[in-house]
Formats: C-alpha cells, structure tokens, sequence
C-alpha cells in the first residue's frame, strides 16, 4: 500500500522531529538544523549525518559518512526499513549515533 503524499510528508515530519527530541532530552553535544524537510546533526567530531525526504520515491534518505541509505516505510510494522539491507531506520541511526557519541539512545520511538 502506497502512501498519500500527505501522508509521507507527515510520517517524514513525525520521524524528524521525534529524533531531535530524543537527541535534545539527551546530553550529547550534536548540533541539530532542521531546515526545509532536511535535518542535519552536526557532531562535536565535525561529521554530519543528514536525512531528507525523497518525495517522488517516498523514502526518507539517511546521508552519513558510512554512505548513503534509503528508507521505504513498512506500514505492516510501521518503522522505515533500509531498502537494501533491511534494517531499521532505528537500528541503523542507534549504530551511528553510538559511533559518533559513545552514547546509547533509545530510538525505538522512531
């Protein structure tokens, strides 16, 4: 079942700003810009990690310097699952964030 695009652009909006919540009740120092549907932590290392929505394939896009990741919504388990390899949009961000922070979040929110 394919989303609306209200519906992806509410579900991309839900999924941002639930991370700089978690981010911001946490004490890492990452720098958050969320600016024209495209958020970007900035990490005291200087690396960022960006996602973006991808309006015409209905993914949100996970930019980090690992490489680039593309998220399609699985309304059965509602979570973003990596297009490739499967993981969580959850799973994949815990194991960036704990690289770049030594800090474990609780994303299962997302």
């Amino acid at each position: 079942m394919s989303l609306s695009n209200s519906q992806f652009h509410d579900l991309v909006d839900a999924t941002q700003r639930n991370l700089e919540d978690i981010i911001d009740d946490s004490d890492a120092d990452i720098d958050i810009e969320n600016s024209a549907g495209i958020l970007t932590l900035t990490f005291e290392n200087q690396h960022q990690l960006i996602l973006s929505r991808q309006e015409p394939l209905q993914q949100l896009w996970l930019a980090d310097r690992s490489g680039g990741f593309h998220f399609d919504y699985d309304n059965e388990h509602t979570v973003w699952r990596c297009d490739t390899n499967q993981q969580t949009l959850a799973q994949m961000l815990s194991d960036i964030l704990l690289a770049h922070t030594q800090q474990t979040f609780n994303l299962s929110s997302l």
